[in-house]
């Protein structure tokens, strides 16, 4: 792994808000960094979770990043917000990959105030069902799909 220090998460972050929905371009490189860094933090944060209201609380987005957008915009950025998400972020929408980038990149940028619990849906078994391993094989690689299940276990 090329050092993950490097990776530019509110670059990351500008070219998926500034889409407006529409397919953003990631590096294989950029991707890659993203998970190490997410499954750092994840594994550095305890398994309970004891969280302080006010709380955001979403979930069910299922691939569809212009409602994550929507989200953001009606409530609220993380920058001055506390979200928890419940799960299922991939499947069945077209954009799972914007979604779970744009998640990933908040907990990095606000590990301590940006929450991803895992749904049944961030497992292998169930994204090969539902299209996410498909939309990640069709615009990247397999070794992506590996990458992103192994930083919710």
């Amino acid at each position: 792994m090329e050092n993950a220090a490097d990776f530019d998460v509110d670059s990351m972050i500008t070219a998926l808000l500034s889409s407006k929905g529409r397919d953003v371009p990631m590096r294989e490189r950029d991707l890659e960094q993203m998970c190490h860094l997410s499954r750092e933090i994840f594994r550095s944060q305890p398994i309970l979770l004891e969280l302080r209201a006010p709380m955001k609380i979403g979930g069910d987005i299922h691939g569809q990043f212009g409602d994550l957008l929507r989200i953001f915009t009606s409530c609220g950025y993380p920058d001055d917000n506390n979200y928890l998400f419940l799960g299922d972020y991939v499947d069945r929408g077209r954009q799972s990959l914007e979604t779970i980038a744009l998640l990933f990149c908040y907990k990095i940028k606000f590990p301590e105030n940006f929450f991803l619990l895992r749904g049944n849906h961030e497992c292998s078994s169930i994204n090969r069902i539902y299209g996410f391993y498909d939309e990640c094989e069709i615009i990247r690689q397999k070794t992506l799909f590996a990458q992103i299940m192994e930083t919710f276990h």
